[in-house]
């Protein structure tokens, strides 16, 4: 058995969430040579290599991040064990604000063992667009959100925020129904669209790169939520722009015949913390990020 260092994981999540070793350094109360050198051990100790260094600063590999993921769930188990002991344990009412798009097949059961690790908290979950969460969270609604993030190249609306600690990403993927999807329109022929409202990021980020490439396209329906959006999908009413874990029964990622652009990641992350949280919202929060990652 070869387990891994908790300080060393501490000072991994430091530096992978702060994007640098000189950023992440003073989050662990450590000089640059000090969390580089916490770094080569950590690799070493895995055997794998687990950050990709740059002028820009660093980024996790496909290793680093499942490492990441683990870490972060090790770490949370080590407070909430700590706290369990001194008589702490997590108990409060946690409001939390979710976007639509955060793996919708698994966020019920993320949900579940979430409550099932922390029975004295009482979550109050609200399920909403991107949007809405962060004007929630900027309104005092929610006491922690998590929300998507959409490259800046959609427009200013996708990219005029910044902060918070990144969960995952995910790519964006033409979808439509199987097995028998047919060909993509004739020349000339308007794709038919599924989406969201127009209140939505996706929706408009999709919009927007069609118009871009003038490819033609008519909105065929709009659904309230990510759940009705599969089943228009399913039932073959047409092809739409999700994130990877929207995928699901009864639909496939659209083949290259279909000569549709290349699409980026999305992102998902938990907001930042605001003036004046209480500790239990910022232990919370810590916890969530480790249960959700």
């Amino acid at each position: 058995m070869r387990p891994f260092h908790l300080e060393q994981l501490r000072t991994f999540v430091a530096v992978c969430e702060a994007g640098s070793l000189a950023a992440g350094a003073p989050q662990v109360y450590l000089s640059q040579s000090a969390v580089s050198e916490q770094l080569r051990k950590l690799e070493q100790h895995a055997g794998q290599t687990l950050l990709v260094r740059s002028k820009a600063g660093v980024a996790p590999t496909a290793a680093g991040l499942r490492l990441l993921a683990h870490a972060r769930q090790l770490l949370a188990m080590s407070e909430a064990a700590w706290l369990d002991l001194q008589g702490a344990a997590l108990e409060g009412t946690l409001r939390l604000g979710v976007t639509d798009y955060f793996r919708p097949a698994e966020l019920a059961g993320l949900l579940a063992r979430a409550q099932a690790r922390h029975p004295g908290v009482q979550l109050q979950v609200t399920v909403r667009k991107s949007g809405e969460i962060e004007a929630g969270y900027a309104q005092g609604e929610f006491d922690v959100g998590l929300t998507m993030r959409l490259p800046a190249a959609a427009g200013a609306a996708a990219g005029r925020r910044s902060g918070g600690t990144p969960l995952r990403r995910e790519p964006l993927l033409w979808m439509g129904a199987t097995p028998s999807l047919g060909a993509p329109p004739a020349p000339g022929r308007p794709m038919r669209l599924l989406a969201l409202p127009d209140t939505c990021s996706l929706h408009r980020f999709a919009v927007a790169l069609l118009q871009r490439r003038r490819l033609p396209f008519v909105i065929a329906l709009q659904a309230s939520g990510v759940a009705g959006l599969q089943s228009a999908l399913a039932a073959g009413l047409g092809v739409a722009c999700l994130n990877a874990s929207a995928l699901c029964d009864g639909v496939q990622v659209l083949p290259a015949a279909w000569k549709l652009p290349a699409l980026p990641q999305a992102r998902f992350l938990v907001l930042p913390p605001r003036e004046g949280e209480s500790g239990f919202v910022r232990q919370a929060r810590q916890q969530l990020v480790a249960d959700f990652a």
